[in-house]
């Protein structure tokens, strides 16, 4: 189902009344985060370089900015930002991208904005906004990316961003300041002359860091109310009774509607329990027990998902999120697929394998239409809200990842 206006993939690099612009709208978001920056081994750096960043919320952009002053900066940025502006996209040197899909154009622009234009080209490689705050997994083909670029490379880790305004809760904008820093880790030299397997594990050594354990050692007091709310989006499994998907929360509290067992988190970021034991007053910790719970759960043979769920489709930069009707969604050892009829009497038949989808990306109560998992391939991009599952989106991703990596390995095993 390819799009019939395919978005426009041609790049430029932005010219100096874009720049400026960007960057005068961009110092008004700053003014109330602060926005420090502490510079590492950056000494007589200059363009063309590659930029790659943690993503937590959209001050990430401001941030970079400033990092990178005065010179223009092209962004890799997903489709869905170019949807009603790609006019404006374009100018301000965006690189479009589907998420989690190989593509041939998207590497040819980057490569052609850094040996052609001598510019800067930033990468958020985590390829989605921060879940729980801690790193997600990386690309594997950073370090032949360095290598065909031969420029240096800066890591930007930004501190509070992710706080700030969690994606799973983008209603209620946190007080929280802000600070990254900006490190040249790969000079051009080396870009020319390390392998790539040092190059990709210099960067993904770099791409360490737990935004709550931030806020705890530095005793950043966040006082909002609503500090938790929403936060049974990512906390989806009860520690106590082991219950799935019957955890809820709002406001400052988080608890389970089937065992009853409540949280409360302070203004420092840990979470303690009211009416019982305290297992987890880090949210890391719980969120990386629930991965080990879905590990667990695809080597035992056992994972599968299926559900009913309303199908969108990305169409055109015009057009945007088209709604397909309602299709039958599953997630198990052969991949994801979805399968239906279309409103429009069209039969869809569509899937990736566990190898092509090393991860997935999802949203919470995306545009305001309910949690969804987006899906792409090299053509299309959907989005696929699950209807009968609630609270399900971090489990399907979780899930993907787990899914490849087990998948991936009995494979091998088999050769």
């Amino acid at each position: 189902m390819g799009n019939k206006q395919p978005f426009d993939l041609t790049v430029k690099k932005p010219n100096a009344f874009w720049n400026i612009t960007e960057r005068i709208l961009s110092s008004f978001q700053l003014l109330s985060v602060g926005g420090n920056i502490t510079k590492v081994n950056c000494e007589g750096l200059k363009p063309p370089y590659l930029v790659l960043s943690n993503h937590g919320s959209m001050i990430d952009f401001p941030i970079l900015l400033k990092a990178t002053f005065p010179h223009p900066v092209n962004w890799v940025v997903a489709l869905d930002g170019f949807v009603g502006r790609q006019g404006v996209s374009k100018n301000i040197g965006m690189i479009c991208k589907r998420k989690f899909t190989n593509e041939i154009s998207t590497a040819r622009n980057i490569l052609k904005i850094l040996t052609q234009k001598k510019g800067i080209v930033t990468i958020y490689p985590e390829a989605r906004w921060s879940i729980c705050g801690v790193p997600e997994r990386l690309d594997k083909a950073l370090g032949k990316l360095v290598k065909a670029a031969k420029c240096p490379v800066v890591v930007l880790i930004e501190y509070g961003n992710f706080l700030l305004d969690p994606q799973w809760d983008v209603a209620h904008k946190r007080k929280v300041p802000v600070s990254a820093v900006f490190t040249q880790v790969v000079t051009r030299q080396e870009a020319e002359t390390l392998p790539a397997e040092e190059i990709q594990a210099r960067i993904e050594k770099m791409f360490s860091y737990d935004q709550y354990e931030w806020q705890y050692k530095n005793r950043i007091e966040i006082k909002s109310k609503y500090r938790a709310n929403n936060l049974h989006k990512v906390l989806y499994r009860c520690p106590h009774c082991n219950t799935e998907f019957k955890m809820n929360s709002a406001f400052s509290e988080l608890w389970c509607e089937e065992c009853g067992s409540r949280w409360k988190m302070d203004v420092y970021g840990r979470l303690h329990c009211t009416n019982g034991e305290d297992t987890f007053n880090h949210v890391p910790d719980w969120y990386r027990w629930e991965r080990q719970t879905v590990r667990e759960e695809v080597r035992s043979g056992n994972y599968s998902f299926k559900d009913v769920a309303r199908l969108e489709l990305i169409k055109s930069a015009r057009e945007g999120w088209v709604p397909l009707g309602n299709v039958t969604f599953t997630q198990g050892y052969d991949g994801m697929s979805i399968t239906g009829t279309l409103d429009s009497g069209e039969t869809i038949q569509f899937s990736r394998d566990t190898s092509e989808n090393y991860s997935c990306h999802v949203e919470y109560d995306f545009k305001g239409r309910g949690d969804c998992v987006e899906f792409c391939a090299p053509k299309d991009t959907y989005y696929v809200y699950p209807l009968n599952s609630p609270n399900c989106a971090t489990k399907l991703h979780l899930a993907a990842e787990e899914l490849h990596d087990f998948v991936k390995q009995q494979r091998e095993s088999n050769k």
